[in-house]
């Protein structure tokens, strides 16, 4: 008996095929980047697992648990809209900016790192608080509310004058963004992690928060002890002095220092 092959032939590899998996290779994997490491990451995990329940039960026979499920899902979308609006609303802001400008964006200047350094050690010595977000890919303005509109080189002296109690800025953040400062007095997105720590404060929570939501790194200075911490891939590292600051923000923003200095 011979035995019969149904499978017909594939079709020829056309260049549009390719350029349509590029496409959507590229469109998948900038989601993915976007959503890395908040909650609706988690959520949508959570929902791609009970689709694959739901189709496996509804394969097997079991009807009563696929209704059930396809069911639930529906209403989970919808509660996936509601409840994590401030992040899809971050991540379209996200997705309308330009990628191909996102190059100009990283601080890339020696110069800037090393006048964030001897700002927050100035501040650490006298015991004044501050917030500084240095931005590197993800753009940050989606991420920060308030702030007054800046545009002025980086200094130790320009760092120092924002967060003297007597600034109407100090409360908030600095952002800096392309070797410029660019904000003062910005608003961040505080870390919703339980285990925290109960003795850090609202400035340390939102440094942590930010870095749980974008690739920034965020140096904060407490005020109550003039410690200097650094928050960067969802973590926070403490008790750092100047040299310490200086070693990480050059290993994040991958820059080197100039000959002979």
């Amino acid at each position: 008996m011979s035995l019969t092959l149904f499978a017909e032939p594939l079709p020829p590899l056309r260049w549009q095929d390719g350029l349509d998996i590029l496409i959507m290779a590229f469109v998948f994997y900038n989601l993915i980047v976007l959503l890395r490491g908040t909650r609706t990451i988690r959520m949508l995990v959570g929902l791609a697992l009970l689709l694959a329940v739901s189709f496996a039960a509804n394969r097997i026979g079991l009807h009563a648990v696929s209704w059930v499920l396809q069911n639930l899902l529906g209403a989970l979308v919808l509660a996936v809209i509601v409840l994590f609006q401030p992040e899809l609303r971050r991540g379209l802001a996200n997705m309308g900016r330009a990628p191909l400008l996102r190059f100009l964006d990283p601080i890339k200047e020696e110069r800037v790192l090393q006048e964030c350094v001897r700002g927050t050690q100035a501040l650490a010595a006298k015991r004044i608080g501050a917030l500084i977000a240095l931005q590197r890919e993800t753009d940050l303005r989606a991420y920060v509310d308030g702030g007054v509109g800046f545009d002025a080189r980086v200094s130790r002296e320009l760092l120092f004058s924002i967060f003297l109690p007597a600034s109407p800025v100090h409360d908030g953040a600095v952002l800096i963004q392309g070797n410029r400062l660019s904000q003062a007095g910005c608003f961040l997105p505080l870390s919703q992690n339980p285990n925290l720590p109960k003795e850090l404060g609202t400035r340390h929570r939102a440094a942590l928060g930010l870095a749980e939501e974008t690739d920034a790194a965020v140096i904060v200075v407490s005020e109550e002890t003039g410690a200097i911490s650094l928050a960067f891939g969802g973590e926070l590292r403490r008790g750092l002095d100047a040299p310490a600051l200086q070693r990480e923000l050059e290993r994040i923003f991958q820059t080197s220092r100039p000959e002979g200095t």
